[in-house]
């Protein structure tokens, strides 16, 4: 399914002229920034040095103004980072320092971290990619593919704000059809003008900002069509973010008579009151890493927005998926379902101890899901979605949430 040593001399390749990309004109770096050993944990530079130290096929796009992510070939081209103010700069995505140290592979799923990764759905239920057939639907039994966990991408067309990353595999769902793919996903830092028009705002002084737009496809490599009655899959995108205790997600949606029957909150036993806020128009989810939960909402009421905003830092993350209020969605819940294709466009996702008193992170996940078709020999699935982080001023970012949000922080935060 993989030719090891292309990827790995690709990888190779792309290291050394990445290398060669960040041997940059003053313009291009960050003259004020100390030495990368001398960053504290939790700085972007940091994070950098660390991951060049333990993985390979890191490449780093930048604006050259402070904007970074850093991606990574040997994780899929996920989204490892980012930062708004250079290498001294908050690192924005969550990373597993123990677990990408230790420089093993777990046998269930690899949870590195990173702030965008890609994965397929379903989940759970009877067209799901992460249980055998006949299974009872038990965190034992789960197991991500590899596909989407621990085999290396290929990368192409580096420049210094955009990379390409692919790579083929087949994929078997619980009900035993087969799915042959190719995955293609493109990444592209987006200016401050650009971001700008995305979010239809100005940013104002005292406010710095990333953003970046994430272009995925699935294609039908196979000779069997994709049929509903078999299993159809969804491209689904998940971010990890660091919590802490006044970290609180936020997601806005279309007021309507039965929209609290349009919220998920049942994933892993029901979310306490006290975590979870539905108002007519908008819920409040507590995100501190302390108590494992699942939120989601259906296409019927989401808006394309969904956000996290962090009081300790001043920190607002945007996520803008693209929603299709009429399409399909895949049901991920871990049973047998009535309706496989009545599930969620957004969910958020906090972590907390397992059973066993056991722990995947500390993080926090907002996380966005394509719609689904039945697809030919040939036929590809397409999917965007833009990720930002705004972090500064807490006046000025209290009012981009008003604009965006229409949501008070100062509310929130009492």
């Amino acid at each position: 399914m993989k030719d090891h040593s292309k990827n790995w001399l690709a990888c190779l390749l792309f290291t050394a002229v990445s290398a060669c990309n960040n041997q940059s004109t003053p313009a291009q770096q960050d003259a004020a920034t100390p030495q990368k050993d001398s960053l504290a944990r939790g700085s972007y530079g940091y994070d950098l040095g660390f991951l060049k130290k333990h993985t390979e096929g890191i490449v780093e796009l930048s604006d050259g103004m402070g904007a970074k992510i850093l991606l990574s070939a040997d994780y899929q081209g996920r989204v490892m980072t980012s930062t708004s103010a250079g290498d001294s700069g908050k690192s924005f995505g969550w990373l597993n320092y123990d677990l990408i140290s230790a420089l093993v592979k777990r046998k269930q799923f690899n949870p590195v971290g990173g702030e965008e990764r890609f994965w397929i759905g379903p989940e759970g239920g009877q067209f799901a990619f992460y249980f055998p057939p006949n299974d009872s639907f038990s965190i034992a039994s789960w197991q991500v593919p590899a596909l989407v966990d621990t085999i290396s991408y290929h990368v192409a067309q580096p420049d210094p704000t955009h990379a390409v990353f692919s790579q083929s595999g087949q994929l078997t769902n619980y009900s035993g059809s087969v799915f042959n793919i190719q995955i293609d996903r493109e990444i592209a830092l987006l200016p401050k003008a650009a971001l700008e028009q995305e979010l239809k705002i100005s940013i104002p002084e005292g406010v710095s900002s990333v953003g970046y737009r994430t272009s995925n496809s699935v294609t039908n490599t196979g000779r069997n069509d994709w049929k509903k009655s078999t299993g159809l899959l969804s491209i689904w995108l998940l971010g990890m973010f660091t919590p802490t205790p006044q970290t609180v997600v936020i997601i806005p949606f279309h007021p309507q008579a039965n929209a609290r029957s349009l919220i998920t909150d049942n994933y892993f036993g029901t979310v306490a009151p006290e975590r979870l806020q539905v108002k007519d128009s908008v819920l409040y989810f507590t995100c501190d890493g302390l108590s494992r939960g699942k939120i989601g909402l259906s296409p019927l009421i989401a808006k394309p927005v969904a956000a996290g905003f962090d009081f300790k830092n001043n920190v607002l993350t945007l996520v803008i998926p693209t929603i299709d209020r009429q399409g399909m969605y895949v049901n991920s819940k871990w049973e047998k379902q009535k309706e496989p294709y009545k599930g969620d466009v957004i969910n958020a996702y906090n972590d907390g101890p397992l059973a066993d008193g056991s722990q995947l992170g500390p993080f926090f996940e907002i996380e966005s899901s394509s719609s689904v078709k039945e697809m030919k020999s040939g036929d590809a699935l397409h999917y965007s979605q833009v990720t930002c982080h705004l972090q500064g001023d807490y006046s000025a970012l209290r009012g981009i949430a008003q604009q965006l949000l229409h949501v008070d922080l100062d509310e929130i935060k009492r």
